[in-house]
């Protein structure tokens, strides 16, 4: 059985680096009683979050109670904590540091260059959203991409696993003028997060992230990839102007025929595969966007959809055949159902033709 998430990070060697790189800072350090409280009785029973928070308070029990003093060594052995384990530092920064808005700010825009702020920073965007969004504005014109990219991911509307910023969700416009100064960024690990960003942003205000795309579009090939990718989920949802932009037209000479299950009832864990053939009826070729729904059974009778892309290509004229296979086995991000299912095939944003089957 593979090892649980949880029980790669956090252990005992790595809180031993922990402590190695704290006790050269504070010779005083209670490595004993830091190591009994995080490994209490409750420790076998906590999420991987919950365990990073429990490390943060352990910590905090024993460095110097004044915040300064102890953030001023957590900034020192920061090169020494990286990736996820250290974000136990911005970690502290979010649990302890409001009374000191400039030294916790600037100690996050520190602590992002050797794990991540993005969560950390959130609770301060909620309280100060335009002070924190100047330390955005600035953090984006940063030389490291790591913090270029913090400008971006701190500030998403929907970051998952993250608190939602509802004054953001409301109004996007502060977040619009920091993604404006990444739109070109060389870094793909920043223009991941400006696509993210847009595609949050797109749940709520689909008509101002298809403005601001038709204006980005065409600026250079680095921001056409950000526009694509940041307009998935509209583009998923047929939005015709998303559709447009990228260069998929209607789907009135485009047919589907023949589809056809592996088999119409399955149990949980199964996969099934399903082909169908789509006849471009004119006489050149067309860019054709291909997907597929699943609609789910879910508890309680109800239901959910997830859309699925098949390809975006060139189709030339006549019949193309497609086949695919899709898995019902459960994941940690879904669980399936016994009931009632559907498949539909979509055509450049349009629904062409769908069939039963059940789960069981």
């Amino acid at each position: 059985m593979a090892e649980k998430l949880k029980d790669q990070f956090f252990t005992s060697s790595s809180i031993g680096k922990f402590i190695y790189a704290i006790e050269n800072q504070f010779p005083e350090f209670d490595k004993v009683k830091f190591t009994e409280l995080i490994y209490n009785s409750a420790w076998e029973t906590l999420e991987l979050k919950a365990r990073m928070r429990q490390v943060t308070r352990s910590l905090k029990q024993c460095l110097p109670a004044d915040y300064l003093t102890a953030l001023l060594m957590l900034i020192k052995i920061a090169p020494e904590i990286k990736g996820f384990e250290g974000m136990v530092l911005p970690d502290f920064v979010e649990q302890y540091g409001m009374g000191h808005w400039e030294e916790s700010l600037n100690a996050l825009g520190h602590f992002t260059t050797y794990s991540s702020s993005e969560f950390a920073i959130r609770p301060f965007l909620d309280q100060k959203p335009d002070l924190v969004m100047h330390y955005m504005m600035v953090w984006a014109e940063n030389d490291n991409e790591n913090v270029r990219r913090f400008a971006s991911e701190g500030c998403r509307p929907r970051l998952p696993w993250a608190m939602l910023l509802p004054k953001f969700i409301a109004n996007p416009e502060p977040v619009v003028e920091v993604l404006e100064k990444l739109k070109d960024d060389h870094s793909v690990f920043v223009r991941k997060s400006v696509a993210n960003n847009l595609n949050d942003i797109s749940k709520d205000h689909p008509d101002l992230v298809m403005d601001i795309a038709s204006r980005w579009y065409g600026y250079s090939d680095r921001t056409n990839w950000i526009v694509k990718h940041g307009l998935r989920t509209l583009l998923k949802k047929g939005n015709q102007r998303a559709l447009n932009l990228m260069g998929v037209s209607g789907a009135d000479n485009l047919e589907v025929k023949n589809l056809k299950l592996s088999s119409k009832s399955l149990r949980i864990g199964d996969s099934i595969r399903f082909s169908f053939d789509l006849y471009n009826l004119s006489s050149g070729g067309q860019l054709v966007r291909l997907e597929y729904i699943i609609q789910f059974a879910k508890a309680r009778g109800k239901t959910s959809e997830k859309v699925f892309q098949i390809a975006e290509r060139e189709l030339p004229p006549g019949k193309t055949t497609f086949n695919r296979k899709h898995s019902f086995a459960d994941l940690t991000t879904r669980k399936h159902y016994a009931g009632a299912h559907k498949i539909t095939i979509v055509v450049n944003g349009e629904p062409k033709t769908n069939d039963n089957f059940s789960l069981k």
